[in-house]
């Protein structure tokens, strides 16, 4: 080419901007390994599921057909103001319609491959109450656990995740049920239940919920001796401050604690949380339905005085189809709103893999 032409230089190729999607659909900006450890059966199966099982099993519901249906077992934003409404969901539909052995191998199967499908999530504790799916004695408790197993090792196997079941003790039961379903977890542990955790709402009573932790003392001491890992419901309702978390850790010593959040108001169980080392389970659409916190912007707030604190923490989904949500629009809505940064976010995997009931 003469240099002495007239002609214009070849332009340079237009900048393509990095792409904000991976090739799995996710955000670019998420790891590549989801972990979920805070998960409920009762809140986790998409309600196309549900519904085909209750139908199979004959139930009668209060809808007239799937759209309403759907309606009936997903929290939408404002639905819900309280931990007990968030409950009411669970309790009156979706673990009822999961109540026979047949619908409980459905229920964990599906949710294992929805989990993986939908936001890579490849390593997974699902926790239930055998007991709120066995109509109150009506049915064998232990062909219940061994229909979730069942359903449990097949998506393993097809799906190539990690994957344990968590037995959940019940606030409103009896000390001698929930003796009960430790019993079962011991028994089970070589197959796949991994750890206890102690769910249900909170008394509003300081001094009951005191003596609710004092007095589980005992199970959770047998469930560490037998080998079990142990996790508690506690500080996710706005009429406390905290008390429950120091309770907890004072007498149950959890490897875990389910939510937590209440402890970020209140100094003395920030400190117990940071000397401990317990991994909070952090669930923030969870959190919003139950109003545990107002708004996304106090979630932020009580983040950052676990970050002061260097206080580990995970994010987790606790029951995505009850609240339309999945581990990958949870981590996206943090980095969206500035709570979180990416850096931040891949640390928070790291810690879940450590504190993982799963053995490495």
């Amino acid at each position: 080419m003469n240099p002495n032409s007239s002609s214009s230089p070849t332009p340079a190729p237009p900048t393509v901007p990095t792409p904000t999607v991976r090739r799995d659909g996710l955000d670019a900006r998420l790891p590549d390994t989801l972990i979920d450890l805070h998960i409920h059966v009762g809140g986790a199966v998409a309600p196309h599921i549900l519904y085909s099982i209750a139908m199979q099993q004959g139930f009668k519901l209060p809808t007239k057909g799937y759209w309403e249906f759907v309606e009936l077992v997903t929290i939408r934003p404002g639905a819900t103001h309280s931990l007990d409404d968030y409950l009411k969901v669970m309790h009156e539909w979706t673990e009822k319609i999961q109540s026979s052995p047949a619908a409980m191998e459905r229920a964990v199967y599906e949710i294992i491959g929805k989990e993986y499908r939908s936001s890579r999530v490849e390593h997974i504790e699902l926790r239930f109450n055998p007991m709120k799916r066995n109509l109150h004695g009506e049915r064998d408790l232990d062909h219940i656990i061994h229909a979730a197993l069942r359903g449990m090792d097949l998506a393993v196997l097809e799906y190539g995740v990690k994957c344990c079941l968590i037995f959940c003790l019940a606030r409103e039961f009896s000390f001698e049920l929930n003796e009960i379903i430790l019993d079962k977890a011991i028994k089970y542990q070589s197959r796949g239940v991994l750890g206890i955790d102690l769910a249900g709402p909170e008394s509003n009573n300081l001094e009951l919920r005191l003596k609710d932790a004092a007095r589980y003392e005992r199970l959770f001491t047998r469930a560490r001796a037998a080998g079990l890992k142990t996790t508690v419901h506690t500080g996710e309702t706005s009429h406390t401050s905290g008390e429950g978390v120091i309770a907890t850790l004072r007498h149950l010593k959890p490897h875990r604690i389910g939510h937590g959040i209440r402890a970020a108001y209140n100094d003395e169980a920030l400190d117990m949380l940071a000397d401990s080392g317990v991994v909070l389970e952090l669930c923030p659409s969870s959190n919003l339905a139950t109003k545990a916190v107002k708004d996304l912007a106090e979630f932020g707030f009580v983040l950052s005085r676990f970050r002061e604190r260097k206080i580990p923490w995970t994010i987790n989904t606790d029951g995505p189809y009850l609240l339309d949500t999945s581990l990958a629009k949870e981590c996206t809505m943090l980095l969206d709103a500035g709570i979180v940064t990416a850096a931040e976010l891949a640390q928070s995997f790291q810690v879940a893999r450590q504190a993982s009931f799963i053995p490495t």
